[in-house]
């Protein structure tokens, strides 16, 4: 389900969040459903259980996910009121990004295509 590569300069629980984040948004963690726990999930991945707990409490921190003591954590309902800031943030992320695309030779197109791309990959997913 989850594959880490030790030797990336990119941190383990920032991996395993991004990974948490791509099967849910699509849609192959539903809402509402229960996350592996941190014990059993840092013995299938053979890594520290405190790895497994950070990563939850950042995803649980960006409104991901949510925890019932006792129970453990689970996918979030999608919160459309309250991503304002967020979407704020991504887009301004994204405005940086794209600048530097067209700056280092992107075209219009490429970036038009690669919408339709990962729009398309979405739609997919839904099904």
């Amino acid at each position: 389900m989850f594959t880490l590569d030790t030797r990336s300069r990119v941190p383990i629980y920032e991996q395993l969040m991004d990974q948490l984040k791509t099967l849910m948004i699509k849609d192959v963690l539903q809402q509402d459903e229960q996350l592996p726990s941190v014990r059993n999930l840092a013995q299938e991945l053979t890594i520290n259980p405190n790895t497994i707990q950070k990563a939850y409490r950042e995803l649980e921190r960006e409104g991901f996910i949510y925890s019932v003591p006792g129970k453990g954590s689970f996918v979030a309902p999608l919160q459309n009121d309250g991503n304002g800031e967020r979407l704020e943030m991504l887009r301004q992320d994204l405005e940086k990004i794209v600048s530097e695309f067209l700056f280092l030779g992107g075209s219009k197109d490429d970036l038009i295509s690669l919408i339709q791309k990962i729009e398309v990959g979405e739609k997919e997913g839904e099904k």
